[in-house]
């Protein structure tokens, strides 16, 4: 697990690294999973490495096992011909060879156990790669989805600042409607009124005409006011005499 341990290590620290500089999670993902196959197919190739050599070491060990069994062979024609000398070389070389197949026994079950650890890996590291794969989707479909949202949203935001423009547009012209009209009616209730003529309007000093009727019907009313306002204070001091009046007398009796 070292080799494999070291792997996820060097793929996490050039992962962090992309991601620093990339500003599309989606091309980081993308380019994440790349690398990931890559050493996964490297992973494989390994394997098919570890497979071919031990295949090539049995094919050695068969021959040697081969030459084992004629050599046998030998000796026993050897034997049948009274050369026992023969016999003895060729059960020499046999014993040579036995060696040289513990050794080759011993290798091909070394080879055997290294590639079952990376087919192990192989399995564990295609899971995750698999795993990945499906979270990588996920993410660059919430990705796209989240800009597809913000790109909404900068749509209304500026929807909404230009409605608010029209709006306050509106409320402006209505504003001028409304003043227009206020100054219409005031000018029908003035000519209603008999304070504007139609040569008042039409002559150059109607204005002046207009600011000097306006004054004498303020004054007008002014004198109203203060005539209404002696008449109650007199009614307010007629009873408060005659019963001043009433009590002299007696007071002096």
């Amino acid at each position: 697990m070292g080799l494999f341990s070291r792997f996820m290590n060097l793929f996490r620290i050039r992962a962090s690294s992309a991601l620093d500089k990339a500003e599309d999670p989606g091309q980081v993902m993308d380019y994440s999973y790349g690398k990931q196959l890559e050493q996964l197919q490297q992973l494989k190739r390994s394997i098919a490495d570890v497979v071919t050599q031990e295949k090539r070491l049995e094919l050695q060990q068969k021959q040697v096992a081969d030459k084992v069994t004629t050599l046998d062979r030998q000796a026993q024609q050897a034997l049948q011909a009274n050369r026992e000398d023969l016999a003895r070389l060729a059960l020499q070389r046999k014993e040579t060879l036995i060696v040289q197949l513990t050794s080759y026994e011993q290798q091909i079950a070394q080879l055997k156990a290294q590639e079952e650890k990376l087919i192990t890996m192989e399995r564990n590291v295609s899971s995750r790669v698999e795993t990945f794969r499906t979270q990588k989707e996920m993410v660059k479909a919430q990705y796209g989805a989240a800009q597809a949202q913000v790109k909404i949203n900068e749509a209304l935001t500026g929807i909404s600042q230009e409605m608010t423009e029209m709006n306050l547009a509106m409320q402006r012209a209505q504003d001028k409607v409304l003043t227009m009209q206020a100054r219409a009616n005031a000018m029908d209730s003035l000519i209603e009124q008999g304070a504007l003529g139609e040569q008042g309007l039409l002559g150059a000093g109607s204005s002046d005409t207009l600011d000097r009727e306006l004054q004498q019907i303020t004054a007008q009313q002014n004198v109203e006011a203060q005539l209404q306002a002696l008449k109650q204070q007199l009614q307010l001091e007629g009873p408060n005499v005659q019963q001043k009046q009433i009590k002299g007398p007696a007071t002096e009796l």
